[in-house]
């Protein structure tokens, strides 16, 4: 599957636009990370614990919206965002969402990459 944060691909047509796709999680403070972070305020320096959370929530959405993309039978997700939205005091969501397409991969030279995440496109 291509992700991009474009509008295009480049060097692939789109041939089909198969609609929005969206994946979100909604994520909890946990007691132990905000005792940690409260220290970590006094002394400054990254909250590790919350890095953590986000970089599992980003994964998670994500793969939710992939998965989506790939029950419409897209190959490729273009104008790819994310955004964070507070729930309650405790809680937060993150939301990833972008257009599913259909792209024409039969290109020979087909350029293969990997995301800061992990996911191969």
């Amino acid at each position: 599957m291509i992700v991009v944060n474009t509008e295009t691909i480049p060097g692939y047509q789109i041939l089909q636009i198969k609609g929005l796709v969206q994946g979100n999680t909604v994520r909890a403070k946990h007691v132990g990370r905000d005792i940690a972070a409260s220290f970590k305020n006094l002394v400054g320096g990254e909250l590790s614990g919350y890095t953590e959370l986000l970089v599992e929530s980003r994964r998670e959405a994500l793969a939710r919206m992939l998965a989506q993309a790939q029950q419409l039978g897209a190959n490729a997700v273009v104008n790819v965002r994310f955004a964070t939205s507070s729930i309650t005091s405790g809680a937060a969501e993150l939301y990833c969402y972008g257009t599913a397409v259909v792209a024409d991969v039969s290109a020979s030279e087909q350029p293969q990459t990997q995301s800061q995440d992990g996911v191969e496109t």
